[in-house]
Parts: C-alpha cells; sequence; structure tokens
C-alpha cells in the first residue's frame, strides 16, 4: 500500500496523481502500485511540488513494517535510529 499526502501543490499535480492513486480527502492520496511506479511518482511530485510539502509513506519488509520519505517541509527530519526511522522535529 502507498501512501502520499500534499500540501501547497499545484492542482495540476494532484490531477495527475488521481490517475493511478485514489483521493480520499484534499490532498491525501492511497493505492496500490508497483515499486517502479512508486519511485516515479515520488520524482514527479518533487520536480512539480514548487513550495508545498509531501510525504511517501509505503510498505516495506522491515521492522516497522513501512518507510517513508519526506520532502520539502524543513521543520521535519528522518533520522535513522538503530534501524527504526523516527521524525524529528526541529
Amino acid at each position: 500500500m502507498t501512501l502520499l499526502i500534499l500540501e501547497r501543490v499545484p492542482a495540476s499535480l494532484r490531477g495527475e496523481l488521481t490517475r493511478w492513486l485514489l483521493e480520499p480527502r484534499t490532498g491525501v492520496f492511497l493505492g496500490r502500485v508497483t515499486a517502479a511506479v512508486r519511485e516515479k511518482l515520488w520524482e514527479r511530485v518533487c520536480h512539480h511540488a514548487g513550495d508545498g510539502s509531501a510525504v511517501l509513506v509505503y510498505g516495506t519488509d522491515n521492522e516497522q513494517g513501512f518507510a517513508f520519505r519526506i520532502w520539502g517541509d524543513p521543520s521535519r527530519e528522518i533520522v535513522d535510529f538503530d534501524g527504526l526511522s523516527l521524525v524529528r522535529i526541529r
């Protein structure tokens, strides 16, 4: 499962993502896509988000059962703590 949360991004980017994922709430996208499609979508988000921000969460085979990426929000960063991904608020 893939979850993508967008804030302050162009409507055209949101429209493009609806081709691949469902948007149950504004800026929240959910779906099941291959890893290759997920990577391409993330590249598009990072390239076209402008001054917005994004969080990508997807299932993977690790202790937590998921991994995530943050783009565009300098107030938060991902920190690896003995193999666990945590979010640090600056």
